[in-house]
């Protein structure tokens, strides 16, 4: 039996250790002991990209932007979804991350950041998506843990009021945000709909493929509810939510 072998460490903005092992074929990044990701499981990574970017196929010259780098599913889906013309932006917070999928992890999807189409920024993503009016297509979050942040107390700032409706006003006309999350939350969507005013589909996937027990979540949402993928389900408001919805439509149309 071939053992599981620590390759790299780094430390989290929160000081935090983050360490990437290797056993055979296989990589595994955990925190402070925790797996977070696993190249045994990237269906739900791959779902992210065909979910966000659905709308996208047969597109002339696409942009998108990728919120989390993590083994390079996400991105390696994306770029196989889009024609030559497409432009992909790849935002991740930590460098260590962008060393290891260079020097380790890049031959799990034949090196995507190699690809020309791709653009990588290095650095915090809300204060990217702020500066970039109308300019992406889709938009696709798979930052620490989703909702529930694991690596950085300052990533929940993306999940907030705040860091969604930024995506809603970086997104072109008809452009979809999809975010990723390893557990559902009803606080989330709550936010995404009545709070943000999107039209939103949530979806539930597995972890793997052909997996029935593990399952992760993506909600994919947009202004334009026409755009949104078919098969997921649409969260409701409770009444309380439906009335601080009414009348927050009624104060912006006044």
């Amino acid at each position: 039996m071939k053992p599981t072998v620590k390759i790299a460490t780094t430390r989290t903005p929160d000081g935090g250790e983050m360490e990437l092992y290797k056993h055979d074929r296989d990589f595994t990044i955990k925190i402070n002991d925790q797996d977070l990701m696993s190249s045994r499981q990237h269906e739900s990574e791959l779902e992210l990209a065909r979910l966000g970017c659905a709308h996208l196929v047969g597109s002339k010259a696409p942009s998108v932007l990728i919120g989390g780098l993590g083994l390079g599913y996400t991105l390696r889906q994306v770029l196989d979804m889009l024609g030559p013309h497409a432009k992909v932006v790849v935002s991740e917070l930590l460098s260590s991350v962008v060393e290891w999928n260079r020097e380790f992890l890049g031959e799990l999807n034949g090196q995507p950041l190699d690809d020309k189409r791709v653009d990588l920024k290095t650095g915090d993503i809300v204060s990217l998506i702020m500066r970039s009016k109308s300019q992406f297509d889709a938009i696709l979050l798979d930052v620490d843990n989703g909702p529930s942040a694991m690596t950085s107390s300052e990533n929940s700032r993306l999940y907030s009021y705040e860091g969604i409706m930024a995506c809603r006003y970086a997104l072109r006309k008809h452009g979809c945000l999809a975010v990723w999350s390893a557990e559902p939350s009803k606080k989330f969507e709550r936010l995404l709909v009545g709070g943000c005013g999107l039209h939103v589909s949530r979806f539930r996937v597995p972890a793997y493929k052909g997996s029935k027990s593990q399952s992760r979540f993506v909600w994919v949402a947009s202004e334009d509810k026409r755009v949104l993928p078919p098969g997921g389900g649409e969260p409701r408001l409770s009444r309380r939510d439906e009335s601080k919805e009414s009348r927050r439509s009624f104060r912006e149309g006044h």
